[in-house]
């Protein structure tokens, strides 16, 4: 017990706690300016998920990550699957998409699952033919065309990288990965580009709706896209949550306007809507500002470099993907998120990890983690 204790990886613990202990208050500032009662406890709703998320966590943690994932990966793809499709026939419409399924949210659960099952079945001997690329692309594509049924854009942005770049160090045909990825690429700029010409100024509706029939967005992530591409333009409209987003971050100045005491939130110009969850970075900067939106970066890298160290130090090819892939997923959402709260990316749904109100994501990135620790007290051993 005393030689597992001591490859516990302490500073990614620390670093976890001070981040929940940071969200639990940026959720009760957010929250407590709301005018509903129900979301002035929220804060606590968040701590009760948290604790409950450590019993997990050290569960997970001092359990052999290769037990876990020969007895649960296959199991919780298949389970994440049917939940996905579960949520498109039961989950409840809000805000234009079925992402809850009473209350929780299945596309969470499947980060999980998907990175799981890659690491138990590229964790072993190079797979670097054509057939096992197509294997791991298809139970990536599964999930994320579910996902993106729902609508929801933003879970699918983050999995898809995490899962890619493990089976890009996994050496699973990266020809054929750097070709996929390239394609994306080209696509993504086309999207753009597509967008750029329809939404312009002078163009014709006949023009505007000719070339947006070729584009795969939701009406809602067009709007998206236009704002990005035209910050400017719209601004009591589309451009009004990212404008205030800025506004918020910039009012903080160096060492921000106090906790609890965010103008932005509580005269409402931050719409509530989004003040808890997409967009709880700028509530938290305007009240700490720059100092405090850096020391919050720095817990985040506290976070992340020791689960890069631990997939560098591990033993077995599963311990190696089940690290980084966690650690991808996480930054992804941490860099999308802060960086579409200051308009650098389009703006899409996406939680802050830690920060942001949501116990489904909460519990699941917390598990994550106590995988991460598992590879990181057992990683190193060549047998179980």
């Amino acid at each position: 017990m005393l030689d597992k204790l001591r490859r516990f990886n302490w500073i990614m613990f620390a670093a976890m706690i001070a981040l929940i202990v940071t969200g639990t208050v940026a959720i009760w500032s957010a929250g407590n300016a709301r005018a509903e009662a129900i979301f002035h406890g929220m804060w606590l709703a968040n701590l009760w998920t948290a604790i409950a998320g450590l019993v997990i966590y050290f569960m997970f943690a001092f359990t052999d990550y290769r037990k876990l994932i020969a007895w649960t990966a296959t199991p919780a793809y298949a389970v994440s699957l049917v939940l996905l499709v579960a949520v498109l026939i039961f989950g409840a419409k809000v805000y234009g998409g079925r992402r809850w399924l009473w209350f929780f949210q299945p596309s969470e659960i499947a980060k999980l699952g998907v990175i799981c099952l890659l690491a138990k079945l590229f964790g072993g001997e190079p797979r670097r033919t054509f057939r096992w690329f197509m294997v791991g692309c298809a139970l990536i594509a599964v999930p994320v065309g579910l996902i993106l049924l729902e609508p929801d854009l933003g879970t699918a942005l983050t999995l898809i990288p995490a899962t890619l770049l493990m089976l890009f160090v996994a050496r699973v045909w990266r020809r054929g990965l750097v070709t996929l990825l390239a394609a994306g690429g080209i696509l993504a700029f086309a999207v753009l580009g597509a967008v750029y010409e329809a939404e312009k100024p002078g163009v014709t509706e006949a023009r505007r709706t000719a070339i947006l029939k070729w584009v795969p967005l939701k009406p809602h992530q067009v709007k998206r896209v236009r704002v990005f591409i035209f910050p400017d333009e719209d601004l009591t409209g589309a451009g009004y949550n990212l404008r205030q987003a800025k506004i918020s971050i910039g009012s903080g100045g160096l060492s921000g306007t106090g906790i609890g005491k965010g103008q932005s939130n509580h005269l409402k110009y931050l719409p509530p809507a989004i003040s808890m969850n997409d967009f709880i970075f700028c509530v938290y900067a305007e009240e700490t500002g720059f100092i405090g939106s850096l020391l919050l970066l720095g817990l985040f890298g506290a976070l992340l470099l020791p689960g890069a160290w631990i997939a560098v130090m591990a033993v077995d090819g599963s311990g190696r993907l089940i690290a980084l892939g966690v650690s991808t997923l996480i930054f992804a959402h941490v860099w999308i998120n802060i960086a579409m709260s200051i308009g650098l990316v389009p703006i899409t749904g996406l939680p802050l990890p830690f920060i942001s109100s949501g116990r489904t994501f909460l519990v699941v990135v917390m598990a994550g983690l106590g995988l991460i620790q598992s590879v990181s007290i057992h990683g190193r051993d060549k047998t179980t």
